[in-house]
């Protein structure tokens, strides 16, 4: 059973942000970004006809920082609070025995359980779709929500499982050599992709 803490999500500060890597073009800038995201937000409160039962839970890390910006949203559109979590699937990784090293949790954090709600899985960037299969193990050892669907920044291709996201902010063709970085600093928001050496 995974680490649930239930005192409200963890930080995810600016703080807490890798450095933009080097070298990298630059195919979205901040506005087409919080366009992106508004626009998710609606097409979420339509597919769910509203909020009722709406619980959105992000990957932890880059998945926390848009599920937390796409609550914001919402809030504003609805006048209401949706609840908001985030899991740290690390535990769950199928490559997790070839890490050379102890794995670091960050640990989960809902504040409510996920019985009976419409859950909206948010990540940053849909790649293989392995993260989004291991938040899913998770999700269903804390129980047993209604409805499950998943809300990506950037969905890159390259799938090696059967999963496809309900919400996409937007689809970029990428080679298997390259890197997507999404960056949602204040201040500094972007999509980066650099190729690999």
């Amino acid at each position: 059973m995974p680490n649930i803490h239930s005192s409200g999500p963890p930080d995810l500060s600016p703080a807490h942000s890798v450095p933009l890597l080097p070298d990298g073009r630059v195919l979205l800038d901040a506005s087409q970004i919080d366009r992106m995201i508004r626009r998710m937000a609606h097409e979420i409160l339509e597919k769910n006809q509203g909020v009722k039962d709406l619980y959105l839970i992000g990957i932890l890390k880059g998945g926390g920082v848009l599920a937390e910006r796409l609550v914001r949203i919402v809030r504003s559109i609805e006048s209401v609070d949706v609840p908001f979590g985030t899991v740290d699937i690390t535990l769950y990784r199928d490559d997790l025995s070839s890490k050379s090293s102890p794995p670091f949790l960050k640990e989960s954090a809902l504040p409510e359980p996920v019985d009976r709600k419409r859950i909206v899985l948010v990540d940053d960037v849909l790649f293989t779709g392995r993260s989004v299969r291991s938040a899913l193990d998770l999700l269903m050892d804390l129980g047993r929500p209604s409805r499950v669907q998943l809300a990506v920044l950037i969905d890159r291709g390259h799938r090696e499982l059967p999963i496809r996201a309900d919400f996409v902010g937007k689809n970029i063709p990428t080679g298997q050599d390259e890197t997507v970085q999404v960056v949602l600093d204040p201040g500094r928001e972007c999509v980066v992709v650099t190729r690999k050496d």
